[in-house]
């Protein structure tokens, strides 16, 4: 089985995905469309985060069941819990050492019409 050492730019934020990477995905919903990242799809049993958690900075939004992970000392968007498959992980692929982007089918997500929460 396949294995992928993941960081942020710079090296604060370390976590490892286990398997095939067979599709990427793009979202164009407004957060989506600001980070500009590929999102590989990871269920939680192949998601290990190696660093500590406090590594990391927490975003959430709208109705705040996704949960962002950012790092705290270079910004980057490293991965999130899914909204959509709380099981999941949405790793940002290009964090993933070793992973041929280029040779990975990328889908495009239709987030701008998930439902959303009236804001105050």
């Amino acid at each position: 089985m396949l294995s992928y050492a993941g960081s942020c730019h710079c090296g604060a934020v370390t976590f490892t995905v286990t398997g095939d990477v067979t599709q990427l995905t793009t979202c164009n919903c407004s957060l989506c469309r600001k980070k500009n990242a590929l999102m590989a799809r990871v269920h939680e049993d192949n998601f290990t985060m190696t660093a500590d958690w406090d590594t990391v900075s927490l975003y959430q939004w709208n109705m705040k069941i996704a949960k962002h992970y950012f790092c705290k000392t270079c910004g980057i968007y490293t991965f999130h819990r899914k909204r959509s498959e709380p099981d999941h992980f949405g790793v940002n692929a290009q964090c993933l050492d070793g992973l041929d982007i280029a040779a990975v089918d990328v889908k495009a997500m239709d987030g701008i019409s998930m439902s959303v929460t009236q804001q105050d």
